[in-house]
């Protein structure tokens, strides 16, 4: 196979072709196989059965795991330095005599060794030690180390150097290549990774053993991507002359080939997981009936066209036999939630069920509420579902989902518990869908196959994703995109000030309280906690509470039992409280159009995702409102480039993008806790400029090499495509 990247289409964007060579006989492609992907790491010297459980827990079991498990920083050990010009802070190898060797006792025991070279001293610091290392460190002996220059309180030091004892006629040799540095676990050295990463290098140096390389002639901006082979000796063992800093920005060409590989096998193993999917059966679902047609009327408020646009892609979706998957993505505020109870309306009125499942207790109690409002005056009951329900409600619930009376079900990750049983299921929504982990997900699809039918699946997040890296993120799913907020919202201003100031801010809610108005008081605690120097929710509603004697304060936080967070939010809502003292569980799915104030304390401490979220809790009816975020002591510069972001900004899309940069999409996408997109040489925020050609090339893997697209993800993904099911 051979891919080339030709000329500029019509469309102005370079199309990628590939041409096909015939491919070598089966047995000789079954031979290259079992001499790469299928050796087993126990072949190499010094790995027997203990050292072959431990080298398991980092994914490598063969000789080709091993290859692709690429240091994640390297060290210029090339060059010995003089002790005389070691500068602290540096790191550097070194190479001397032991003078002295003697255990120190004090507060903890330790052991000193004192290293000279003719032109100056060092004290080598051993923290932990026994006899036998003790004893390789007496007088005379000649070691050559490499660790951190310190300093220490009788001069300069290393602290539990690496270190080895070498002839004292021996030659200053040096490393020949830049050091890898590999992540390692319990009972893996990096010197045991380095030895057999050596060792592996030696054979496919030597055509001892083979990768398939499935991109030999594919060209990035017209310049041609080097062969896979010589790829990973380079990765494994650069030459000193490399800026140490291009490698660590992963802008080396012989990274960015196996970035693009990785990014493409992870683009490759959604799309499959897509066809996949569309393979399966699932019910067709009426176009707007009765129902839908009475909730518009009875809406009170006309939708916008973004919303029209974004149900009529899912009403399209519905109407097919095969599974719906659209991730509907959509600002704070942009009427999500009406957009999927339209969805809603259509498996009821094709006579089936649809669950609604929220990360967080009060998000689905927000989602209960509003459904139940909406539905009710339609004669659809809605159950709500939660593991805090007791033990007579669940029964009753379980029930009435079990028998098809309840026709929407509400509820957290307790809607995939085992014991619940659903009628006959027909669509999944799934709200801040990154909150969940991949199993729970799954869970919950797989609780919908019904007469070998699938739910459809509706996806919903306020975490804009910048379209690219979605395509990549989320290239399982359709995206729809409400790209517009209700009529009369007004931008939110937003100020940032320090918490000395505190007075000036009560001042300001207690004029904004007596003017009719009401306001939110963030914590990012509930009890008091010195070390984070946070101040506790409870603790400040008292205090509020006594300063502001002529105001209605409420306290609201995640360990209040349900009743009692719901009757406090019901009087907020109602006008019967006017200052609400919460912790961040209010950061979603709270609708109060007549709060118009919101302050956040401790803002230094949360990511701007999250901040965004709490400030669109004000701002959602005609008053001008604002946002006070309030820090403590000194900021970080993260933490002032996260805060003037705010300070700037209303647009979730500019917010989610700063975001990404300033945390990475492990964090914002939630993929560092599910499972997924566990990427080990690319990083989707750095290296998104690679997005497009990576898609291109997916398109034409997929339509022309069915062989190389198995192989790519057979080596960068392996068993992580069921997850994709979700």
């Amino acid at each position: 196979m051979r891919i080339t990247a030709d000329g500029e289409s019509d469309a102005g964007v370079a199309a990628t072709t590939i041409q096909m060579s015939a491919p070598s006989d089966a047995g000789s492609h079954e031979d290259m196989e079992h001499r790469s992907a299928a050796i087993s790491i126990k072949t190499l010297k010094g790995v027997g059965p203990r050292v072959a459980e431990r080298l398991a827990r980092l994914g490598i079991r063969t000789l080709e795991d091993l290859l692709f498990y690429l240091p994640m920083r390297y060290e210029d050990r090339t060059r010995v330095t003089p002790i005389g010009a070691l500068r602290a802070g540096s790191m550097a190898v070194i190479q001397g005599r032991v003078e002295l060797t003697e255990i120190k006792y004090g507060r903890r025991r330790m052991l000193l060794s004192r290293l000279s070279d003719g032109t100056g001293f060092i004290t080598l610091r051993f923290f932990h030690f026994n006899a036998r290392q003790q004893e390789s460190l007496h007088r005379g002996v000649q070691l050559r180390c490499y660790a951190e220059v310190r300093r220490g309180r009788s001069g300069l030091e290393m602290v539990h150097p690496e270190y080895k004892r070498i002839e004292s006629d021996a030659p200053l040799a040096v490393e020949e290549t830049l050091t890898p540095i590999y992540s390692t676990t319990e009972g893996v050295h990096q010197l045991t990774l380095r030895n057999l990463t050596r060792q592996a290098l030696e054979r496919l140096q030597n055509d001892q053993l083979r990768l398939s390389d499935w991109l030999p002639d594919y060209k990035l901006d017209d310049h041609p991507l080097p062969a896979l082979k010589e790829a990973l000796l380079y990765l494994h063992r650069p030459p000193p002359d490399v800026p140490l800093e291009v490698l660590a920005e992963g802008k080396h060409v012989m990274q960015q080939r196996l970035i693009f590989e990785e990014l493409l096998a992870h683009t490759l193993s959604l799309r499959q997981l897509r066809s996949r999917m569309r393979k399966h059966k699932a019910f067709v679902l009426p176009a707007e009936g009765r129902l839908s047609q009475r909730f518009l009327q009875t809406l009170g408020f006309k939708l916008t066209a973004a919303q029209q646009r974004v149900i009529g892609e899912i009403a399209a979706d519905l109407q097919r036999p095969e599974p719906m998957q659209r991730l509907v993505q959509g600002d704070v505020g942009s009427g999500k939630t009406v957009v999927a109870l339209m969805a809603v309306l259509r498996a009821v009125e094709g006579g089936f069920q649809a669950a609604v499942m929220a990360p967080t207790e009060i998000l689905a109690e927000q989602h209960f509420r509003n459904f139940h409002s909406w539905l009710a005056p339609l004669d659809i009951e809605v159950v709500w579902l939660s593991g805090k329900l007791k033990t007579a409600e669940r029964k009753k619930a379980l029930q009435s989902i079990g028998n098809g009376n309840a026709r929407v079900v509400v509820g957290t990750h307790a809607l995939f518990q085992q014991e619940v049983r659903f009628w006959q299921l027909a669509l999944v929504v799934v709200d801040e869908q990154h909150r969940f982990g991949v199993h729970q997900r799954l869970a919950l699809r797989e609780k919908g196959i019904h007469n070998d039918h699938y739910p459809h699946q509706l996806i919903m997040t306020a975490t804009p994703i910048p379209r690219t890296l979605s395509m990549a993120v989320y290239a399982d799913l359709d995206t729809s995109i409400i790209d517009e907020l209700p009529p009369g919202r007004k931008p939110i201003e937003t100020v940032v000030i320090p918490d000395n100031r505190r007075d000036e801010v009560v001042a300001r809610v207690h004029r904004a309280c007596q003017a009719g108005k009401q306001a939110y008081w963030v914590c990012t605690l509930i009890d008091e906690s010195e070390a984070l120097q946070c101040q506790a929710a409870e603790e400040t509603a008292a205090v509020l509470a006594e300063a502001l004697a002529d105001v209605r304060v409420g306290l609201v936080h995640g360990r209040m039992k349900s009743e009692a967070k719901e009757q406090i939010m019901q009087q907020f809502k109602q006008g019967e409280l006017d200052l609400l003292v919460a912790t961040t569980v209010i950061e979603v799915g709270v609708d109060v159009p007549n709060a118009s104030l919101m302050i956040i304390e401790n803002a230094e401490r949360l990511g701007l995702a999250q901040l965004h979220q709490l400030r669109g809790r004000v701002g959602r009816g005609s008053l001008d409102s604002v946002c006070v975020l309030m820090y403590h002591g000194h900021l970080s510069k993260q933490a002032r480039e996260r805060l003037g972001v705010m300070r700037e900004s209303n647009d979730g899309f500019r917010i989610a993008s700063k975001d990404l940069e300033l945390r990475g999409p492990g964090e914002v996408l939630g993929t560092r806790q599910t499972g997924q997109l566990q990427l080990r040489v690319a990083d989707l925020q750095r290296d998104q400029h690679l997005l497009p050609e990576v898609l291109r090339c997916a398109d034409t893997l997929l339509r022309r090499d069915k062989e190389a697209v198995a192989g790519l993800i057979a080596r960068w993904v392996g068993q992580g495509t069921r997850y994709g099911d979700v």
